[in-house]
């Protein structure tokens, strides 16, 4: 299982982020996480996505969970040393190779505007752009998957153009639906539950992305490229 690691969390930092290197906190006493260095960019992620591969090794793990540009690592049992868990952490990213994952193309189909999308206007007067213009650019990129978490299924996207970028509102909407194409900072996603949503909806999608009774329930990975196809704009 991968999952987001919350910015609500306060973790004890341990080694602040520098120049090229890693920031290193523990949360609570058998965690650790691992934030790289550098931009919110594929090279940072595919670093995170090799360092996932190295730990696995480790005979005292017992959870890996990549997240945005970070890892969580969860030992078996407190450990006695601390410190040397880091420098450990420290040396294996020093040593991991920037790796690819050869990920799937999903194509989701969605319906851009109507009653789903329920935030389109704020985002035209925020970025300054039409509504025909929001919608063009937001099916136009390539996305790259991320990570998996905050809800089952939900992936994390890469590849929002900075033109439509919208920060996450301050007020959730407290009933957002389930399926609803959305915009949160530099990120873009389909909501997989019903319920409370900080993100910025402009559209609707049908496809089922997770099934539990499925033996891969979540349909998107890491390293998948997804692409928003439009079947129908209502402005």
């Amino acid at each position: 299982m991968t999952a987001m690691l919350n910015h609500h969390v306060s973790p004890n930092e341990i080694i602040p982020a520098s120049k090229g290197r890693p920031r290193i906190s523990s949360i609570g006493t058998r965690s650790f996480l691992l934030e790289a260095p550098g931009d919110f960019d594929l090279a940072s992620q595919r670093r995170i996505w090799a360092l996932s591969q190295t730990l696995k090794g480790w005979p005292d793990l017992a959870e890996i969970i990549p997240g945005m540009t970070n890892l969580l690592v969860i030992l078996t049992e407190t450990p006695e040393d601390p410190e040397g868990v880091v420098l450990r952490l420290s040396e294996a990213w020093d040593v991991a190779p920037s790796i690819d994952l050869a990920g799937k193309t999903i194509e989701i189909a969605v319906q851009y505007g109507g009653e789903f999308a329920t935030d389109l206007a704020a985002l035209c007067d925020f970025s300054g752009l039409t509504d025909r213009e929001v919608i063009r650019i937001h099916h136009e990129a390539i996305y790259r998957v991320f990570a998996l978490g905050s809800a089952p299924g939900f992936g994390y996207l890469h590849g929002l153009d900075p033109r439509i970028y919208m920060p996450r509102k301050t007020v959730p909407s407290l009933k957002m639906a389930k399926g609803c194409v959305t915009i949160g900072g530099m990120q873009t996603g389909v909501a997989m539950l019903t319920g409370p949503n900080g993100w910025n909806s402009i559209g609707f999608a049908e496809l089922q992305m997770f099934d539990p009774q499925s033996a891969t329930p979540a349909l998107m990975a890491p390293g998948d490229i997804v692409r928003f196809v439009p079947t129908r704009i209502d402005l």
